[in-house]
């Protein structure tokens, strides 16, 4: 542990000067890195695909090279493309973020044999903290404490399925290689063992390249608390107090927070303690977050070393009133760390979400499409770091994570008041997200009271609103049909004879549709008072305001506001923290859409074939997988609408496809389909 005495932030080591510093990534975290080096006096370097030419953190950096087409494997995971960047750039140091090559332990020693620092651990420590085998036997023979599991040599399905019975189901199948909840399965029955080690080693493969897996006994309903460390070249080393990410959905961290409510003092000193030793174990020098799973008694276990910044980083800073992304620069230059262990105090609490381009209703499908309108809220204690903006694409080519929206309060309660709102403030049009989702969970009573553990999704929230495919609310139809009228009423005169009247009007009629509802409303209105009907039933809404994106309304005497954007014959709307796309199909001609059990098979959105499982007239079921999809580093499978026999497949495995493509069509048969016995 540290004894030396404080540095200032300000103070560098001469040992590894740099000046120029290339972020080898993408996103929120690229905007983020730049914004801090370009704090300190370095200039920054941005490195973007074809698909992010024109994202914020190619616009904030002082130069930007192109590194190729959009796919990962050919631009932001290319190591030579990366060098030959910096060597164009004229960059001397290489700041990974998180994700994409921040853990890959070739990279780090291709930058150190050109000569460039890279920001990071030495590659000794990235190649065994990134094998969960590897890291594990090393953790064992440290002394730290670790889940009771298998991460033996041999990967056989056969010894795989043996050792699971040895632990004892259930138990948790992992990929060695890699962590985001990618390659993870959870397995209760023998029954499932072999078809979830296959899945779990063939996602684990096309994510990390390697398919490597371990066996641990599954923790049921733990606590996931990780420990944040820092090393420095002169052999100190400090941890920064703990990080709850105990909310997960797939194993991936919804809401994270600083620090525990469930850690006290004496378990925090113990953690923070391995997490040093385990740190130190491996001669660690840079940022690092030490993960452990804690039970309700309190023990706690290894899970996995992350050696890299986590994107959570942001709530140890606001409670340790630090910037650990100037402690990275400063210790890569040489630098000692800045602070001592004793000096470090834990200030307040923090809590951050993540905001997601998926559909929760929907099963949590990624989304890709146009951002027509990003304004993210604000106010004291609110942090947002994002890399996206208005009118920009999101496509399937990256993780859907958006941007993070983080509070800081004097209290626990405060933190989450100010991030529901915050959530709720933050307005996003153009895809769907998270958002209500994320807002339900902070308002909800367990979270509140601090009694969440990885199983609250699951079992506690399970049936939220947020993730159930509901009818749209009669006030938000009301509103959007007013404001469809206040903005016809806006168009020349000659472009809007259609709605015209020269006597006292009857109620104009209006069809609009919101997901699969179509809804019939007339409205009526004199000045700024709309009366809008739906199935006999009236609404009455007074406008008292309205701005560029924003319309003041009063609803049975409750003055409120709803947010909008009109593009076209659309209207977007978020009312509270519900989102709406509501589309006018009043002038337009009846259309008949393909209905529930069609045959046809139709990506759910961009991405590639990961495998085609049926052939052409094979006999399928309903529910029958046909096809795997491959978008935003998950694997969805594509299932069938109804028995049939497969009439044409129009894909093979390696395919791009894009959204709603034809992939599989099936016609029905005469005869049922047999069930397998």
């Amino acid at each position: 542990m540290s004894n030396q005495k404080n540095i200032p932030t300000s103070s560098f080591s001469s040992a590894r000067q740099f000046s120029k510093v290339l972020i080898a990534n993408r996103g929120e975290i690229a905007v983020r890195v730049i914004r801090t080096a370009r704090q300190l006096g370095f200039r920054t370097v941005a490195v973007y695909s074809d698909a992010d030419i024109d994202t914020p953190h190619v616009k904030l950096a002082d130069q930007a090279v192109r590194i190729g087409p959009a796919p990962v494997g050919e631009s932001y995971l290319c190591i030579e493309k990366i060098i030959a960047a910096c060597k164009k750039s004229g960059a001397d140091a290489v700041h990974p973020g998180y994700g994409f090559l921040s853990e890959n332990s070739a990279f780090a020693q291709r930058c150190e044999q050109e000569g460039i620092v890279f920001i990071g651990p030495p590659t000794a420590a990235i190649e065994l903290m990134g094998s969960k085998r590897l890291s594990k036997i090393a953790m064992l023979a440290a002394d730290v404490p670790c889940v009771p599991g298998y991460e033996g040599e041999d990967q056989s399905e056969a010894t795989l399925i043996a050792e699971s019975k040895r632990i004892g189901l259930p138990v948790m199948v992992k990929a060695s290689a890699g962590g985001g909840g990618r390659g993870m399965r959870l397995v209760f029955e023998e029954s499932e063992l072999a078809e979830q080690i296959r899945t779990a080693r063939s996602e684990a493969t096309n994510a990390f390249g390697s398919g490597e897996l371990i066996i641990e006994k599954a923790v049921i309903r733990p606590r996931h608390i990780e420990i944040q460390v820092f090393c420095d070249h002169h052999g100190n080393a400090v941890y920064l107090g703990e990080r709850d990410c105990s909310i997960q959905r797939r194993h991936q961290k919804v809401v994270e927070e600083a620090p525990s409510p469930f850690v006290d003092e004496k378990l925090r000193q113990k953690m923070g303690k391995a997490a040093v030793q385990a740190a130190l174990a491996c001669n660690y020098v840079g940022a690092g977050t030490v993960e452990f799973l804690v039970d309700a008694e309190k023990n706690f276990y290894f899970l996995e070393m992350n050696t890299r910044l986590q994107v959570e980083h942001p709530v140890t800073e606001l409670i340790t009133g630090t910037d650990l992304v100037a402690w990275q620069l400063q210790v890569a230059a040489g630098a000692p760390l800045p602070l001592q262990q004793e000096q470090i105090q834990l200030t307040g609490h923090a809590m951050e979400v993540r905001l997601y381009a998926e559909d929760p209703a929907n099963k949590f499908v990624p989304q890709t499409g146009k951002i027509v309108h990003w304004e993210p809220a604000g106010g004291e204690g609110i942090r947002i770091d994002s890399g996206i903006a208005s009118g920009q694409i999101v496509s399937p080519f990256y993780d859907p994570m958006l941007a993070k929206i983080i509070a800081y309060g004097a209290t626990r309660e405060e933190a989450r008041r100010k991030l529901a709102m915050a959530v709720e403030d933050s307005t996003l049009f153009g895809i769907k997200a998270n958002s209500e989702f994320l807002g339900n969970i902070l308002r909800h009573q367990s979270f509140a009271n601090g009694e969440a553990t990885t199983a609250f999704i699951s079992e506690n929230f399970a049936k939220d609103s947020s993730m159930q495919v509901t009818k749209p609310d009669p006030v938000a139809c009301a509103l959007a049909t007013i404001l469809l009228h206040r903005n016809s009423n806006r168009q020349p005169f000659a472009e809007n004879f259609s709605g015209w009247r020269n006597s006292n009007p009857a109620p104009w009629p209006y069809e609009i549709r919101c997901d699969d509802h179509v809804i019939e409303l007339a409205l009526e209105h004199e000045k700024s008072s709309y009366l809008v009907t739906h199935n006999d039933t009236t609404y009455t809404l007074n406008v008292l305001q309205e701005s560029e994106n924003t319309l003041v309304f009063v609803h049975n005497d409750l003055r409120q506001q709803c947010q909008f954007y009109l593009h076209g014959e659309q209207v977007f709307l978020r009312l509270a923290c519900r989102y709406y796309l509501f589309h006018d199909l009043t002038h337009e001609a009846a259309v008949s859409e393909d209905s529930a059990g069609s045959g046809k098979l139709v990506a759910s959105m961009d991405g590639s074939i990961v495998d085609v499982l049926v052939q052409e007239g094979d006999n399928v079921r309903k529910g029958q997988t046909l096809a795997i999809l491959e978008a935003m580093k998950m694997e969805h499978p594509l299932k069938a609408d109804r028995d049939g026999k497969v009439a044409n497949i129009s894909v093979k495995k390696g395919d791009q496809v894009r959204i709603r493509q034809l992939l599989v069509q099936v016609e029905t048969t005469e005869t049922p389909v047999a069930e397998e016995s």
